[in-house]
């Protein structure tokens, strides 16, 4: 058995997460920790959200910018609090046309939050709404079901690989990046985040 198809997958992701660095605007970069730093220091809350995949990334930024201190909520979490005007909302989507994504960074807009998008389509409706956009490549095909759930129950699903997963993979990577520069920005250190990782998760 040579796993043909699974050494072409790592080998195809791969190559095109080593070009994710020369394919980025680090001036959109910027301005995006320029926006998250500036949230912390005036006391003001970071929410995400993304849907599927990219809900699980947005997730997990969450969980890294709350081991540096931020006030980070996740969207659709039962203890969220109300956004409010000079919160930041971080919306992660591939299309930039998600239903549920677009349909919070509306909200967020009208309560006087500042909205992120991280999205491969810069027109996308989202980009359009967002106040800053930072392109993440991806994914060249999009569904004409614009909504993560009406795909579900439909039972369409992107290919696993490579289309389906680059965006996914290339915004978990840069967002980790970001998080470095947080760390470095802010003087923390590892032990720092440690002190603030879960403490009562069983052994």
């Amino acid at each position: 058995m040579t796993l043909k198809m699974v050494r072409e997958s790592m080998e195809q992701v791969a190559s095109f997460i080593s070009k994710l660095p020369s394919m980025m605007d680090y001036d959109q970069i910027a301005q995006m920790i320029d926006m998250l730093i500036y949230a912390q220091a005036a006391n003001r809350s970071i929410f995400v959200v993304g849907a599927g995949r990219s809900g699980l990334i947005a997730r997990a930024f969450a969980m890294r910018l709350m081991h540096l201190g931020f006030h980070v909520y996740v969207i659709g979490e039962t203890i969220t609090p109300a956004a409010g005007k000079g919160d930041v909302l971080v919306a992660i989507s591939g299309s930039g046309r998600t239903m549920i994504v677009v349909t919070v960074a509306q909200v967020a807009k009208q309560v006087g939050a500042k909205v992120i998008a991280i999205t491969s389509h810069p027109d996308s409706p989202l980009g359009k709404l967002a106040d800053h956009i930072v392109f993440v490549p991806g994914r060249t095909k999009i569904s004409d079901e614009t909504d993560y759930f009406s795909r579900q129950i439909l039972g369409i699903h992107e290919p696993l690989a490579p289309l389906g997963t680059l965006f996914e993979i290339c915004a978990m990577v840069f967002l980790e990046s970001i998080i470095s520069e947080l760390m470095h920005r802010l003087g923390k250190t590892e032990e720092d985040l440690k002190a603030r990782h879960a403490t009562i998760e069983g052994t």
